[in-house]
């Protein structure tokens, strides 16, 4: 081979590798487009384009993901689809987008990043217009919380501290605006009514003076966008397998993320809608049907479903 042709050799080379990271990028390529950036004819591309179909053949005969490129019409190019990945079709993707937008958990910035992410990864680029066409009015009119705050990587190393049970150090801002300092085993994260929460364990901690119920068995409610700074600590800690802390059956039973007693209700429900309540309180269990309403027990932590139960005015009775 001549010194020319290394040269010829490489720089297709390096054509064929940028024109696959567009491809899995989710981009389209359009041949015409390429031709004029690297300054070959089209039909140079062409041959780039049948080597790719070549080499995702190959790939897919020795065991790998079936890929495979599209020429559409519409788009006017060629597109990457992965047969052997689980793709979103436009009504799971646009339900998903719809719920991340109504929880407004994220900064607009971190938001926008996500959806992005999401269209990119999960939906055919054939599809992806319509999809950002049917929320396009909710990303322009997003409106983030008001603690704009930007949490995603400092969740993740909470997450891995929960999951490698190390002890972690923070400095928390509590709803007074008081600020405290605490040791605490981290459990588990949350999330409810727009934010995350992380539960946990305090350490070493006088709870005669601190807490309203020192007898309290059960983890502590930290917001995590209120969380000023933390540090994992090089140190683990330990709870016995019939101590451990379960989520889910956690979350059944606390409502607005206010932490006490368990306590187990009963009520009258004098509403039309039961399904609504039995959706609220997970624990809730119809007991009694009556001319004037239904009876409902449920177990719950705290306080919080106080709070639900006077939004419910003359609809439901304590009994």
């Amino acid at each position: 081979m001549m010194p020319n042709d290394n040269l010829s050799s490489g720089f297709k080379y390096n054509r064929v590798l940028r024109i696959y990271s567009k491809l899995l990028n989710g981009e389209v390529i359009n041949k015409a487009d390429e031709a004029e950036y690297y300054g070959v004819a089209q039909r140079s591309i062409q041959r780039d384009i049948e080597d790719l179909r070549c080499f995702f053949a190959d790939n897919a005969d020795e065991g790998g993901i079936h890929k495979e490129l599209v020429y559409s019409k519409e788009l006017n190019g060629y597109y990457l689809v992965s047969h052997d990945m689980a793709e979103l079709s436009n009504s799971e993707i646009f339900a998903v987008c719809k719920i991340l937008l109504e929880s407004r958990a994220f900064t607009e910035k971190e938001m926008m990043s996500i959806i992005h992410k999401l269209m990119s990864c999960c939906v055919p680029a054939k599809n992806q217009q319509k999809v950002k066409e049917l929320i396009s009015n909710e990303l322009y009119h997003y409106t983030e919380l008001n603690h704009h705050k930007n949490f995603v990587d400092s969740m993740w190393d909470i997450g891995e501290a929960v999951q490698k049970r190390l002890c972690l150090k923070i400095v928390y801002e509590k709803q007074d605006n008081s600020v405290v300092e605490r040791v605490v085993q981290p459990v588990g994260i949350m999330f409810s009514e727009f934010y995350f929460y992380l539960t946990a364990f305090i350490e070493d901690i006088d709870r005669e003076a601190e807490f309203r119920n020192k007898d309290d068995i059960f983890p502590t409610i930290y917001r995590i966008d209120r969380i000023r700074n933390f540090e994992v600590l090089d140190r683990h800690f330990d709870i016995p397998y019939k101590d451990r802390f379960e989520e889910g059956e956690f979350r059944k039973r606390i409502q607005f993320m206010y932490g006490g007693k368990l306590r187990r209700i009963k009520f009258l429900y004098k509403g039309k809608n039961v399904d609504s309540v039995l959706d609220r309180l997970p624990t809730a269990k119809v007991i009694e049907r009556r001319d004037d309403g239904v009876v409902i027990t449920a177990e719950v932590f705290g306080d919080g479903v106080d709070m639900w139960i006077r939004s419910q005015g003359e609809n439901v009775m304590i009994i």
